[in-house]
């Protein structure tokens, strides 16, 4: 059972998909004394899951850098967590101000942060490069003024 934040591991069957765990989790925009904490919660749950070391630190690296781009840009946002038997799914939803140029953004190094947010030490331009690098599979879509989708999937051996 997962001690982390009283939350327990459900396991889910349904016709077309066998799932191990889902649960979301809500993300304050700007509440940058919180930041991280889901991810390392999240990280928590897949160790208690049981899955190989590998796929839980690609796990905990693409929530948070996508954790920590909601915390920095967005009014707020969740993420949505799904583990079945082949993948852990990651769906990140935002209430920000979009990007207006995904190719940019996904540059190694391109940053939109503010001077307030690099002087605590985020901002560097990896996040969306950091999330495309650990995932085995990336969708990323986004309106300008009304947020941003990430659809993160990292595959899982058949060890479950």
């Amino acid at each position: 059972m997962v001690a982390w934040n009283k939350l327990k591991i459900t396991v889910h069957t349904t016709k077309t998909e066998n799932y191990l765990y889902t649960n979301s989790f809500d993300i304050e925009g700007g509440n940058f004394s919180k930041a991280g904490t889901i991810a390392t919660g999240i990280k928590s749950i897949l160790k208690e899951l049981g899955l190989p070391n590998d796929v839980v630190r690609k796990s905990a690296i693409v929530c948070y850098e996508a954790e920590i781009n909601v915390v920095s840009y967005a009014r707020k946002g969740f993420i949505n967590l799904t583990v079945t038997p082949k993948t852990v799914q990651i769906e990140i939803t935002d209430e920000g101000p979009g990007i207006p140029d995904i190719e940019l953004a996904m540059e190694q190094g391109y940053s939109t942060a503010n001077q307030q947010i690099r002087e605590m030490g985020f901002g560097a331009g990896m996040g969306l490069y950091n999330i495309n690098c650990y995932s085995d599979k990336f969708d990323i879509s986004s309106e300008v003024n009304k947020g941003t989708f990430l659809k993160i999937i990292i595959n899982t051996p058949q060890c479950i």
